[in-house]
């Protein structure tokens, strides 16, 4: 196993989060400097029904919806249980745990260190976006997902 050129943290919450509350939560975590990436982790919400009697129907579901991060909308396309980032430093936990708590008043949550996104590329990586892939995207592939990641660019 290859050791990570950079720390790595994810935010897991006792309970999975609302649209607002994830939209509130990143648009504090943009604001701290040494975060490089982050990955919205949980259940996938689909916009049309996959499978079953109502196939290819629209899906309703509430947790599904447009955020605004900075000045960006992205499309929520899971309801969201962890967060896994990438930082410049450890220096950035602190920071990331005072975001949290003033988001986070109604219920518990942790930030643990440790090893949660790939550092190198996959099968399904190599598969989705050939050899000569963007380092940035490495192990956020969703081989179920058509697009892609959304990637947010110049938030600060």
């Amino acid at each position: 196993m290859t050791e990570a050129k950079f720390p790595q943290a994810r935010i897991v919450t006792e309970r999975l989060l609302n649209p607002e509350t994830v939209e509130r939560l990143l648009n504090r975590i943009v604001t701290v400097e040494g975060v490089r990436r982050i990955i919205l982790n949980g259940p996938r919400l689909p916009s049309t029904i996959p499978y079953g009697p109502a196939r290819n129907v629209t899906n309703p579901h509430s947790m599904r919806g447009m955020i605004k991060v900075g000045d960006q909308e992205m499309e929520l396309a899971v309801h969201v249980g962890t967060i896994l980032l990438e930082l410049e430093s450890r220096d950035v936990i602190p920071l990331l745990k005072a975001a949290c708590d003033t988001v986070f008043t109604e219920f518990t949550y942790r930030v643990q260190e440790g090893r949660y996104m790939k550092t190198e590329p996959s099968l399904t990586d190599y598969a989705k976006y050939g050899p000569d892939a963007d380092k940035s995207i490495i192990g956020m592939t969703d081989p179920k997902c058509k697009t892609g990641p959304v990637i947010l660019q110049g938030i600060k």
